[in-house]
């Protein structure tokens, strides 16, 4: 690793490039020796750019760090402490005891371990370390007992003299499993920054100065070696942005580059047709909003014409329907599909579980009965519109009769699930593709599903509208489906009232609820109760839900009809339960959370969901909307308690709101963004220190900027410095796909 000075990049900005940081190998650092190299391999860290970016998780402010000899009894403290001696036993109840003396050089104290045997090899005498905890007494003497602990120096390292004098200590993620301590992998950042020197940067003054940012190097300096607290903030804010930026801009580049070689089919739809007021002869879309027994709400008119925009544009749509539970996404779906339909295409909607799938081709083609469409063969003239289900359970005859009417073009609209990714599945001429559950589905198959439409008729590529009924804080949409645009339902149609949520904390509580649904069912209507989750296998949760059914029907339920819904039955019985379920003839569904999304049986008023404490906000929100979908008032109860203060926080806002809007706003500020992005980023852009609860402001920032360089300059050409940067940063399909010109 050459010293400071090595220039690269450009638009006018010289220093080190993150590209050169990425390629050389952590190893050529001299404080690096072969077996640390090792252990920062297994650590995940294999070049200088991935040690610079393991940032710390805290700091140390000597400046107000407690001396011993300043502490009393009842203190909370962090010491910062050399171990003398270490003494490791056995309790007579036979517990684990680690015991050490310590000293500050104001003074010593003991520090004691229950059951953590292996702190003995951890903090050996020599080591330093911060010890944070309660100050109490034993025996006339000072006493931590189980603090937590920051290893600076091992018995390996030196005592540094920055280390005892220095005022802000970087507490740096560590591991004992692989034999690494804050202090040494400080030591190594030191040594990575010093000789990095200047980092190129890839925004220009102006820029910083208008986004109020610092250069790249004093962000890199203040994060890793500030010589105030104050000097952190600055730096985590102009890294956060980075992070934000570099996400922003490849998810513009993916826009532009599917953008680039589309073929978009120019649908015959007019978006005054979603006000049901574009003149002429009725076409299939107005005639299936005038078929509906309530008015479109004024959001799915809005959303709509929004739709009906793109299909008619120079570009496949791309666009994501957010939308709460029971706000009225299946018609925008079934008009979309319907416009494509009337302009002589096919559409196709993909859902992720075989019951969904179900339950849509049930509701859609109740919807479109008796709707026409023109066919020149037929005398008349017309023909019925043809709704097909294909799953890979239907029978094979079955199955091969939809296959042949997709390629024929007889079969007008499909609804299925992963079966129509297979290579087998052909169409005559597939013009918009919805994907349901757009989380359970990767960017590939939303591919898959387009290269269906490049391979029939006229070879364009169908237009792409991709749902989800699990509400996403805006931040986490603006990352996860930032190469879509988006449209979103906020208002519910005529007739779904809130449903009423209560927490039943207590045994009494849960007899009510039991009490509730014997209630709903003696006036006509069904009930759910959804089992427990239970981590890690399908098959215990199948037992644990039929344990549950056999037990409600023999004791709370008696005497009503009680049926069993779960993952692990075959695909016929699980179509046979719904089917008993919406006919009337069960009273009660106990179920997994198979029922979590799609489920419409209007007909069910209770929903129970037992030990709902193990369940995320979204999932609970998801199962409470299974009720409440036709005007009678509906019950949500929530039985157990909470095993934790967020799971409290959870069922609290459930009981609270019914706005899956705000639910999902509590949900990223309790969970973070990681569950929510799940695996959307691979290699190392993933988030580090921006965090989208509080950093709303620098994505916004990040998004206006990647969108105005991109619009000039889509391939990055006159920005080679944010080029390279992407390149480094992105995983090897990411970068082959963006960069592929």
């Amino acid at each position: 690793m050459n010293e400071a000075g090595s220039h690269g990049g450009t638009e006018g900005s010289h220093g080190r490039t993150l590209t050169q940081l990425a390629v050389l190998d952590v190893g050529v650092l001299e404080k690096v020796t072969p077996k640390k190299r090792a252990a920062l391999g297994s650590w995940g860290v294999d070049s200088v750019l991935d040690l610079l970016w393991c940032y710390p998780r805290r700091y140390i402010d000597r400046t107000r760090q407690a001396d011993l000899k300043d502490l009393a009894v009842g203190d909370e403290a962090v010491v910062l402490a050399t171990v003398l001696s270490v003494e490791s036993r056995r309790t007579r109840q036979g517990r684990s005891l680690v015991q050490l003396e310590v000293d500050d050089g104001t003074g010593s104290m003991r520090v004691v371990f229950f059951n953590q045997a292996w702190r003995a090899k951890q903090l050996r005498a020599g080591a330093e370390a911060l010890f944070f905890g309660k100050l109490d007494s034993f025996r006339n003497k000072a006493q931590m007992t189980n603090p937590v602990v920051d290893l600076l120096v091992g018995m390996e390292g030196h005592v540094q003299g920055s280390a005892k004098t220095g005022r802000i200590i970087p507490v740096y993620p560590q591991s004992s499993k692989v034999g690494l301590t804050s202090w040494e992998i400080g030591t190594f950042v030191a040594e990575a920054l010093r000789r990095a020197g200047v980092f190129a940067d890839p925004l220009d003054p102006q820029r910083r100065a208008e986004l109020d940012l610092v250069d790249r190097t004093v962000a890199m300096s203040g994060i890793h070696a500030p010589e105030t607290i104050e000097e952190t903030i600055p730096a985590r804010r102009r890294l956060a942005f980075d992070e934000l930026f570099r996400l922003q801009l490849a998810l513009m580049m993916r826009r532009h580059a599917l953008e680039e070689g589309a073929r978009a089919i120019r649908h015959r739809v007019d978006p005054a047709e979603a006000q049901r007021a574009s003149g002429g002869f009725p076409t299939l879309v107005t005639r299936f909003l005038d078929s509906l027994p309530f008015e479109p709400t004024g959001a799915q008119r809005r959303v709509l014409a929004a739709i009906f925009d793109d299909l008619a544009g120079p570009r496949p749509m791309h666009r994501l329907l957010q939308g709460d539970v029971g706000s009225g996404k299946t018609v925008v779906a079934v008009a979309t599909m319907l416009a494509a339909v009337q302009g002589g295409h096919q559409a196709a909607l993909m859902a992720p579980t075989e019951v969904l799938a179900d339950q849509h081709h049930l509701a859609i083609g109740s919807m479109l009965k008796g709707l026409l469409v023109p066919d020149p063969e037929r005398l008349g003239g017309e023909r019925p519109l043809s709704v097909r289900l294909l799953t890979a359970s239907a029978p094979a005859a079955e199955r091969r009769s939809t296959m042949e009417g997709l390629a024929s073009g007889a079969i007008d609209l499909v609804v299925g699930t992963h079966a129509l990714l297979t290579d087998a599945v052909g169409f005559r001429s597939l013009g918009a593709v919805v994907v349901d559950e757009q989380h359970r589905f990767g960017v590939e198959q939303r591919s898959a599903l387009r290269e269906k439409g490049r391979g029939a008729g006229d070879g364009g590529d169908p237009d792409l509208l991709v749902m989800t009924a699990t509400p996403i804080p805006r931040t986490a949409a603006m990352v996860v489906f930032g190469d879509l645009e988006m449209s979103v339902l906020d208002e519910l149609p005529p007739g779904r009232t809130p449903i009423v949520t209560r927490w039943a904390r207590s045994d009494l509580e849960a007899i009510e609820a039991f009490e509730r649904v014997r209630r709903e069912v003696a006036a006509g209507r069904q009930a759910y109760v959804v089992c427990p989750l239970v981590e890690g296998s399908a098959k215990i949760e199948a037992v644990s839900a039929t344990e549950e059914a056999e037990r409600l029907a023999a004791g709370e339920f008696k005497g009503l009809r009680v049926g069993l819904l779960h993952g692990q039955m075959k695909s016929s019985e699980k179509e046979g339960v719904m089917a008993s379920f919406r006919d009337g003839a069960l009273d009660v569904l106990v179920a997994t959370t198979v029922i979590e999304v799609g489920i419409d049986v209007p007909n069910a008023t209770v929903m129970l969901i037992e030990d709902a404490g193990r369940f995320g906000i979204a999932q609970l929100h998801q199962l409470r909307g299974r009720v409440g979908r036709a005007g009678h008032e509906s019950y949500c109860y929530l039985l157990g308690d909470a095993a934790s203060a967020d799971a409290a926080v959870r069922l609290e806002a459930l009981e609270r709101t019914t706005d899956g809007f705000e639910l999902a706003e509590i949900d990223l500020d309790l969970r973070g963004e990681g569950t929510i992005l799940g695996s959307r980023q691979k290699g190392r852009s993933d988030l580090a220190l921006a965090r989208l609860a509080r950093d709303r402001d620098l994505l916004e920032d990040a998004r206006r900027i990647a969108e105005e360089i991109t619009e000039g300059d889509p391939s990055l050409a006159q920005h080679p410095l944010l080029a390279e940067e992407l390149r480094a940063t992105l995983d090897e399909e990411d970068a082959a796909f963006l960069f592929k010109s």
